[in-house]
């Protein structure tokens, strides 16, 4: 019997919350409101870049020898402007393949395919990044598109595609009302309307920690009034691609290093968001488990239409249910 294996949990924390300025817009971590008059001073206001390591294990036991079936592993950081990746390594235990690939997406995924039977499966990943994205980001937002409705270029619609999508059955139109409740006008500011959603989800949605496999849908969430980072990154998703939004769902890490945000009791862990696409300023990072825009605290692994396509390690066994004796994930983020 071939037993599929999916790593999960992941935690929240707080971040900064976005400020809208029209065209511009710039995050702070004190959530006061920002006009032109903060633009000069929020180019001068920083800190100094740090460089974090991460280091991701993931220790499968079984009661007896077992034959291991691929492994997908997504664990290396992704690139960009605002993250340099310095080093990474990737051990596994027993001796496997390795296949690197980059998906559709552009993710970097490493395929494991082991030769010999087990009773443990070790795989275990260690990246240092630099982090250089600034704790009040300026979204320079084409003029087009700095107030919501707009429509995409021709070739952006093209390419974005699926991802400006819905994903689940709304056959009542109940999410479609629920996100309408947050335009206020037709015309809006743009930036304005993504904050209000991502605040409005904070608010109704109590956060709970699940180390369950799966996701809920996000009329689910809705229902029960809870979720992870990661349903909250799903409902959000959802509901801004029911406005016509492009998004994609993001898997990576969290970056604490004061330990004192709530749903993270350490420096760092796992974590799930949102990236829309705005004209003129790309892909946003969107945090809605943390009332959050912008990537200062981010560390991105992942990227995808559906969460489900972003799980750091999935993979299979051939044996019977009760072999899996325990999943035990570590994940360590650190400064140094």
């Amino acid at each position: 019997m071939q037993i599929d294996l999916l790593e999960r949990g992941v935690r929240r924390t707080d971040m900064f919350p976005l400020q809208g300025i029209g065209r511009l817009a710039i995050g702070n971590s004190r959530g006061q409101r920002t006009g032109p008059a903060a633009l000069g001073r929020s180019l001068v206001i920083g800190r100094t870049m740090p460089t974090v390591t991460i280091t991701h294990t993931t220790r499968y036991r079984y009661g007896t020898e077992v034959s291991l079936g691929p492994h997908r592993l997504m664990l290396r950081p992704r690139e960009t402007r605002d993250l340099i990746l310095t080093s990474f390594d990737l051990e596994i235990s027993p001796e496997a393949r390795i296949d690197w690939s980059h998906d559709v997406a552009g993710n970097a995924v490493a395929t494991a395919q082991f030769v010999t039977n087990t009773t443990m499966l070790s795989i275990r990943s260690c990246a240092r990044v630099e982090l250089r994205a600034p704790v009040w980001p300026v979204f320079p937002i084409a003029a087009a598109a700095a107030s919501y409705p707009f429509v995409y270029l021709p070739d952006d619609s093209t390419d974005l595609g699926a991802l400006a999508m819905p994903q689940y059955a709304d056959e009542t139109g109940r999410l479609s009302r629920w996100v309408e409740s947050f335009v206020m006008a037709r015309p809006t500011d743009t930036l304005s309307l993504l904050k209000d959603i991502g605040n409005g989800i904070t608010a109704q949605i109590s956060y709970q920690s699940r180390e369950t496999e799966g996701t809920q849908g996000p009329l689910e969430t809705l229902d029960r009034g809870w979720g992870s980072c990661r349903d909250f990154a799903v409902l959000f998703a959802e509901a801004v691609r029911t406005l016509g939004f492009g998004a994609r769902l993001v898997s990576g890490y969290l970056f604490n290093p004061a330990a004192n945000l709530a749903g993270s009791s350490e420096a760092g862990s796992t974590h799930a968001w949102v990236e829309v696409f705005v004209p003129g300023a790309g892909w946003i990072p969107f945090d809605p488990t943390n009332r959050s825009v912008g990537s200062s605290n981010l560390i991105p692994v992942a990227v995808a239409r559906r969460i489900q396509q972003v799980a750091p390690v999935t993979g299979s066994f051939h044996g019977r249910p009760t072999d899996l004796l325990s999943l035990d994930v570590t994940v360590d983020v650190r400064e140094i």
